[in-house]
C-alpha cells in the first residue's frame, strides 16, 4: 500500500509539473505574440537608451536616443560619454565618431553587430521564429515591478549568442534587452521615454559625411 501511493504521489507530482511547464509556455508564447502584434504594428519608435557592456575584464556605459522606421531603418546617436553616430537605411550602415577623419561603411547583409537585428523590431517581428526556447525567466530579477521577462536562444546568432533576456512591461513594450555571448560577455540595453508613430525625417537615416572626411570600406564589425 505504501509503494502504491508513492508512485501514486510520484505521478500525480509529474504530472502537475508538467502542467506547470506547458501554462508557463502557453504563457511565454501570448507575451510573444503580444509584442509581435504591438511592434508588428508602428512605423516608427524612437527611445532613449542606455547601453551597458561587461567582458573580458571591461566594463563601459553609454547612453543616446535609438530611431527606428519601417523597413529597416536604425539610428543611434550616443551622447555620452563620446558622441558617435551608428546608422543604418536599410542597406548599409555607418558608423561615425564625430571629429575623426574617416566614417566607415558596410553592407547590413555582411554586418556583424547586436544591435544590428534591432533594425527589424518594426513590421517583421516574430519572437517565437527568431528564437528557440523562448520561456519565461522567472528567476531573473525585473528592473521594474509588473514587468515580466522571456529568455530565448537566437537561431541566427547561435554560434556567438547564448541567450537573450527581454523585460516586457505590461503594455507589451520592450524595456530592456540583455545578451549574453558564449564567451561570457554581457550586453544590454534599457530603453525609456519610448514614443511611437512620431515622425521621423528620411534623412535621419541616411549618412551624410561631413566636409572633409572620408568614408571607407570596412574590414571588421562597425562598432566601438
Amino acid at each position: 500500500m505504501h509503494k502504491y501511493f508513492s508512485k501514486t504521489a510520484l505521478v500525480m507530482g509529474m504530472i502537475c509539473l508538467l502542467a506547470q511547464v506547458a501554462l508557463a509556455e502557453e504563457t511565454a508564447n501570448k507575451i510573444a505574440s503580444r509584442v509581435d502584434k504591438k511592434y508588428n504594428a508602428l512605423q516608427t519608435f524612437k527611445a532613449d537608451f542606455v547601453e551597458s557592456y561587461s567582458g573580458a575584464g571591461v566594463e563601459r556605459q553609454e547612453s543616446g536616443t535609438l530611431s527606428l522606421k519601417r523597413p529597416g531603418r536604425m539610428r543611434w546617436d550616443y551622447r555620452q560619454p563620446t558622441q558617435k553616430l551608428f546608422i543604418s537605411d536599410g542597406k548599409t550602415a555607418f558608423f561615425y565618431v564625430p571629429g575623426e577623419r574617416q566614417a566607415r561603411k558596410t553592407e547590413v547583409k555582411k554586418l556583424d553587430d547586436l544591435r544590428s537585428p534591432l533594425r527589424y523590431l518594426l513590421g517583421k517581428t516574430k519572437l517565437e521564429k527568431e528564437f528557440d526556447n523562448l520561456v519565461i525567466a522567472d528567476a531573473v530579477k525585473t528592473k521594474t515591478t509588473g514587468n515580466v521577462v522571456l529568455s530565448g536562444v537566437p537561431k541566427n546568432m547561435a554560434d556567438r549568442v547564448s541567450k537573450v533576456l527581454f523585460e516586457i512591461s505590461p503594455e507589451s513594450q520592450i524595456e530592456r534587452i540583455v545578451i549574453e555571448e558564449v564567451d561570457g560577455t554581457t550586453t544590454e540595453f534599457q530603453f525609456r521615454n519610448m514614443v511611437e508613430n512620431v515622425n521621423i525625417p528620411e534623412d535621419q537615416f541616411h549618412f551624410k559625411a561631413p566636409e572633409g572626411v572620408e568614408t571607407i570600406q570596412a574590414t571588421e564589425m562597425i562598432g566601438d
